[in-house]
């Protein structure tokens, strides 16, 4: 798919932001460098998302892409109003396209977190929430519906490289056969897939699309699968 986006590749001064703001975590370093954050991250990071976004809609159809903080890219400051931990920016890029009608973050969609090295990415739902958790549990225990969701997970994890996460209980919950076939998908509270490598050459090219592309199209059944689900909510 042709994309009409200008986006070219990230650069090496990407990566050397990030690694200079983890040994320089304060304000007035990063007000110093602001203009590098604006024109080594967040210009080929908007950029990006549109390309992503377009090569996406191969997929998902339905696809948000949208290039603006808060939505498609996350916020760079750090909420450390409960945390011991009172660096004000996080180290990392992480960026996001979901699919669904409802809050962007109790969607499935697909993931990029950008933390040198190191890159993951992902699908799925990191969390779900309480009334989308129940729609998930019910459904994992139907064989109508959990027969496919295990087919996807078979599919994503015949390779070695490739992880499942989400699962958090220890115990199946309260109301559910502990002894029932499915009981093991009864301890996620959230599900997604991932993959974690270093930092690829293609990240400094156009072909990062295609590196990501590549990947987010073997998770998509999973994604397929969350979203239906999220649709019975």
């Amino acid at each position: 798919m042709p994309s009409n986006s200008a986006f070219s590749g990230f650069s090496k001064e990407t990566i050397n932001f990030y690694k200079q703001l983890k040994e320089n975590n304060n304000k007035g370093w990063f007000e110093d460098h602001k203009s590098d954050f604006d024109n080594f991250v967040m210009t080929p990071a908007r950029e990006f998302v549109v390309a992503m976004g377009e090569r996406l809609e191969k997929l998902s159809p339905n696809i948000h892409a949208d290039p603006r903080v808060n939505k498609s890219i996350f916020r760079i400051y750090r909420d450390t109003r409960f945390s011991k931990d009172k660096t004000p920016y996080k180290t990392n890029l992480a960026m996001w396209w979901w699919e669904g009608e409802g809050p962007r973050m109790e969607c499935s969609g697909y993931y990029l977190h950008l933390e040198p090295p190191n890159l993951m990415l992902g699908v799925g739902i990191y969390m779900f929430p309480k009334d989308m958790l129940q729609v998930y549990r019910d459904s994992v225990i139907d064989p109508d519906y959990v027969a496919t969701l295990q087919q996807s997970i078979e599919e994503i994890t015949r390779h070695e490289k490739y992880s499942i996460g989400g699962k958090h209980y220890k115990r199946v919950p309260r109301g559910y056969d502990t002894n029932h076939e499915n009981a093991e998908l009864l301890l996620y509270n959230g599900l997604h897939a991932g993959y974690e490598a270093n930092i690829p050459q293609a990240f400094y090219s156009a072909d990062f699309v295609d590196y990501c592309y590549e990947y987010y199209q073997d998770f998509y059944p999973l994604h397929k699968w969350l979203l239906e689900m999220t649709e019975r909510v």
